[in-house]
């Protein structure tokens, strides 16, 4: 009798996992493409050296089958930074309504001096933000 129940409850919690496993709710992801930076919110344009500041970024999504997919973080000299956003594109139903999303950098400096950030805005313009490292 032990073994049946053994058995018994192997079957259904193997059952179980090929259900859970057989989920098809998520969507694929399309593509990724640039969106541009609305606005940038940086709480102290002053700090210390190895302090640590989030520097938050906004952007908005034309729609809910898109979303923050990462940074292009890049460093042009000892002081200068270019941030650039990109957004994920899915395959799946999604209201067409826009939405503003809101991520964020965090931002550690390792040596004295005046950093210059320069986040994309679109086309050729750039939103620029400066931080006094002491």
């Amino acid at each position: 009798m032990e073994k049946l129940l053994n058995i018994g409850f192997a079957t259904v919690l193997f059952g179980l996992v090929m259900v859970s496993c057989n989920d098809d709710d998520y969507e694929t992801i399309e593509s990724i493409d640039k969106i541009k930076i609305d606005s940038v919110k940086i709480v102290n344009d002053t700090m210390d050296v190895f302090a640590l500041q989030s520097i938050k970024t906004y952007s908005t999504y034309p729609s809910q089958c898109q979303g923050f997919y990462g940074y292009d973080y890049i460093y042009n000299n000892n002081l200068e930074r270019t941030v650039t956003a990109y957004k994920y594109i899915t395959n799946g139903p999604c209201a067409q309504n826009s939405y503003t999303g809101a991520n964020q950098i965090n931002f550690s400096p390792r040596q004295k001096g005046k950093y210059t950030f320069k986040f994309w805005n679109g086309g050729d313009n750039w939103i620029t933000k400066t931080i006094v490292v002491k």
